[in-house]
């Protein structure tokens, strides 16, 4: 049964409106380190810090502030140049960026890191830090710092006016999350066995993220496909019992796909054009926030501890290896 207590993690997550205001208003001390218009920029980190780096990438060069790639930092292209390479670690420590940071420096490559801990390795070894220190956590499972990051480099593409057509402020998005922290989640959904999460662009990292919540913190079965994706092949694991969870716009047909094979489909953030101006109205990024809380209702109805997720820890540092 859950705790009467909230875990840390639900208290963390219901700060997130907060956060990115704050990241907000902070970009002009952070901005100097952040890459610049034109700039071919590489964005590097591991896990849920990867899937940030992912819709950041889209947003920025679908915005036209300048060619951008994102890698998981174990699989950085060796050879390929940038101008510039961005590096989110929330703990400063996890040796697979620390090393490619190293490489970096030593060929002659600007780096900088976002980080949530200014006592640790990364401090010394990117050129420019942003630290998001209010956005740190005493959770294992990663929720408002990895959001807050996206905030503030999207309050930084609104500054720059390259935020991308259809795309919220942070102001609105912030706005939306105070609804998502409060809002009830639906029964049907809190009580399926499988969910698969959809994104398109810069939201298929949100997808990706999602997928990636569940599974550390409630050990859930889910997936997670590019939205067009679902068609060819994805959609033979919908059925009742089963939830389909878009972010961003659902494309045409998709609901009708969904409830053909008995499907409960979640589209709370459909742009307005597209759905109205409704209650479910909200930025992908606010549906996040609804997708963290799912992870922990479930976590908690399954007898886990969303704060002590199985077989993780807050950040993998490899033996014999930089740290």
């Amino acid at each position: 049964m859950p705790s009467a207590t909230p875990s840390r993690t639900s208290v963390e997550i219901a700060t997130q409106p907060a956060c990115w205001r704050q990241a907000a208003r902070s970009l002009p001390d952070h901005a100097a380190a952040l890459p610049r218009r034109g700039e071919r920029v590489a964005v590097v980190g591991c896990g849920t810090s990867w899937f940030m780096a992912q819709s950041y990438a889209e947003l920025r060069e679908s915005g036209g502030h300048g060619e951008t790639d994102a890698f998981a930092a174990s699989e950085f292209p060796a050879g390929r140049r940038y101008d510039r390479i961005l590096a989110i670690t929330r703990s400063g420590t996890t040796t697979e960026v620390l090393d490619l940071l190293g490489r970096a420096r030593a060929a002659g490559v600007p780096t900088a890191a976002i980080t949530a801990d200014p006592a640790t390795p990364v401090m010394t070894a990117a050129d420019a830090l942003v630290v998001l220190d209010f956005a740190d956590e005493e959770s294992v499972v990663q929720t408002r710092f990895a959001t807050t990051v996206l905030a503030l480099l999207r309050a930084h593409l609104e500054a720059e006016g390259t935020l991308p057509p259809g795309v919220r402020s942070i102001a609105e998005a912030a706005g939306d999350a105070e609804r998502a922290v409060s809002e009830e989640l639906a029964a049907e959904v809190c009580g399926a066995e499988q969910f698969t999460f959809l994104g398109s662009g810069w939201t298929y990292g949100l997808a990706l993220e999602a997928g990636l919540k569940m599974r550390e913190a409630a050990g859930a079965w889910t997936e997670a496909y590019p939205a067009m994706e679902y068609r060819h092949g994805p959609i033979s694991i919908t059925g009742p019992g089963r939830v389909t969870w878009m972010f961003g716009s659902l494309p045409k047909g998709l609901e009708d796909d969904v409830s053909r094979v008995g499907g409960t489909l979640v589209a709370h953030s459909q742009t307005q054009a597209q759905h109205g101006a409704g209650a479910w109205d909200l930025d992908p990024l606010a549906d996040l926030v609804r997708a963290q809380r799912l992870a922990v209702t479930i976590a908690e109805a399954r007898g886990y501890d969303p704060d002590r997720p199985r077989n993780l820890t807050r950040s993998v540092v490899l033996e014999g290896r930089h740290a």
